[in-house]
């Protein structure tokens, strides 16, 4: 059976679901949550280098066709710091 391949909306990386971050446009709502939902998704890698690029260039906005919300992105940056705490511990 062939993993489920995603590419990264940020630099390209294609990789295995399981390796990126989901962000999910919810159908028929349009609110963005994280990681679960039904709706129009894209995904990032769980870099800083990426998920910078995205909020500079709007990448997740264009690619959900909705507004993010700050707090979308705070969110992340909140999971990538807990993230990189976790490797430095390890």
């Amino acid at each position: 059976m062939k993993p489920n391949l995603r590419r990264c909306i940020s630099c390209g990386k294609v990789a295995p679901k399981a390796a990126f971050w989901r962000i999910v446009r919810v159908h028929p709502s349009h609110q963005l949550q994280l990681d679960q939902g039904m709706g129009r998704s894209a995904y990032i890698c769980p870099q800083a280098d990426c998920l910078k690029t995205a909020q500079k260039k709007n990448r997740l906005g264009r690619t959900l066709r909705a507004p993010v919300p700050p707090s979308v992105y705070d969110s992340l940056w909140q999971r990538l710091a807990q993230n990189d705490h976790r490797t430095v511990n390890t």
